[in-house]
């Protein structure tokens, strides 16, 4: 596997990328150094032109105007910097689901909200969609390699915010917040993988009525029938 591969699809350390991302969020972790962020966004912008294998650190140190050695002093190797510039990614998607539920005044529609707003943040991304032409095997081999880690990240992200309705008594206090926020991460995930000949993912109205038809329900489930599990 090449180094800069093993980077997005390693389940090394106690927390994964998107995990470190989501604490990120979370806790509003803020980056103060210029230099730092500068070199970051070139190379955002080096990698979603050109994809991170051909991409070099020479590379994104002439797009970011500093020398090589101030890249290198920031990020040792390249795999340093490829995990920083998708973990930064990871909190921004992160931080705008958490915006544009906001803006929504019931559950229903923050789930609504939050299923559009998932997808098009993937989907809209210059880097990840540059990434998925360039080297279309990086992400999704990284998401299926992890053993689950990926998915079960997002999964707790949105069963927080279904603890949260919870708590607020928006929901039924008996949901089983981690099922649901299972299904529906699952259903997300799904569409991102597998392009759809029914749905047009860039319709937002559209993804809106599937969330309303098929996410909605699953906040008020029919009571579990016997020998099905949960």
């Amino acid at each position: 596997m090449e180094p800069v591969l093993s980077v997005l699809m390693s389940n090394s350390g106690p927390k994964s990328l998107l995990e470190r991302a989501y604490t990120d969020a979370v806790e509003q972790v803020d980056e103060m150094d210029e230099t730092r962020t500068r070199v970051l966004d070139a190379a955002y912008e080096q990698f979603s032109r050109m994809g991170i294998q051909r991409s070099t650190m020479e590379d994104v140190a002439r797009r970011a105007g500093v020398s090589r050695i101030t890249v290198y002093r920031r990020f040792e190797t390249k795999d340093a910097l490829v995990e920083q510039v998708v973990r930064r990614e990871f909190r921004r998607y992160f931080d705008q689901f958490l915006a544009d539920i906001q803006q929504a005044e019931t559950p229903a529609d923050r789930v609504v909200l939050g299923f559009v707003s998932a997808l098009r943040a993937i989907r809209r991304n210059p880097l990840f969609s540059g990434l998925s032409a360039a080297e279309p095997d990086l992400l999704m081999g990284s998401m299926i390699s992890d053993e689950g880690r990926t998915l079960a990240t997002v999964r707790e992200f949105v069963a927080g915010q279904l603890r949260r309705e919870q708590r607020a008594g928006n929901v039924p206090g008996d949901l089983d917040t981690d099922f649901v926020a299972e299904m529906m991460v699952r259903v997300s995930g799904s569409f991102l993988a597998i392009p759809s000949e029914l749905i047009d993912l860039d319709d937002e109205e559209q993804l809106a009525e599937v969330a309303r038809r098929y996410l909605v329900p699953m906040l008020n489930p029919p009571p579990a029938s016997g020998g099905t599990g949960r």
